[in-house]
């Protein structure tokens, strides 16, 4: 069996279904981040954020970017600051944060980019963004991409990967510093 290309009572594609849905989760995620007291649940909706992220890469035809997505900012970002407050911070949040008080502001400045993000997308010609000769794949670009990647850019890649090892080894010595000591 077989689905049909259009869901039957709304009229839309099945990818765009999967797109709403994993931007809803995506925007209850990071409201989720900046919403929540905990610190530990808000480096949880964080990663559930990125992984949306990571769905909606594979959505628009970027498995490579979805891979480099949940290897770089699910698994190393997201366990690096993770492990950072853990160990260096305790898990309760102040009562009142920062960025709580300042509800007003952070409204208005929403509104005018949202504003100015629907402006630019029904100003833009969409039409003519993506077009790819007949005999190109999905596969032929991810692989072109990977080439690039790991041939062309494999020392940034390196120096990326000591720099996080470098701040996690600066983590543990905060941490593991005796309290009296500077």
């Amino acid at each position: 069996m077989t689905l049909p290309a259009t869901i039957p009572l709304l009229g839309f594609a099945w990818d765009d279904l999967l797109f709403m849905v994993l931007a809803g989760i995506m925007i209850l995620a990071a409201l989720a981040v900046v919403g929540m007291r905990d610190i530990i649940r808000n480096g949880l909706a964080m990663i559930i954020c990125f992984a949306a992220l990571a769905g909606i890469y594979v959505i628009a035809g970027a498995p490579v970017v979805a891979g480099a997505q949940v290897l770089v900012y699910i698994g190393a970002i997201s366990v690096l600051v993770l492990f950072a407050i853990m160990l260096t911070q305790t898990k309760d949040a102040p009562r009142s944060l920062v960025f709580q008080t300042q509800v007003v502001p952070a409204g208005i400045a929403t509104a005018v980019l949202a504003v100015l993000i629907a402006v630019s997308v029904f100003a833009t010609d969409w039409a003519g963004g993506l077009v790819r000769g007949a005999t190109e794949t999905k596969a032929d670009h991810a692989v072109q991409l990977a080439k690039t990647l790991f041939a062309d850019f494999t020392l940034p890649f390196e120096v990326v990967s000591v720099l996080l090892l470098s701040a996690v080894i600066g983590g543990v010595y905060l941490a593991k510093r005796e309290r009296g000591a500077d």
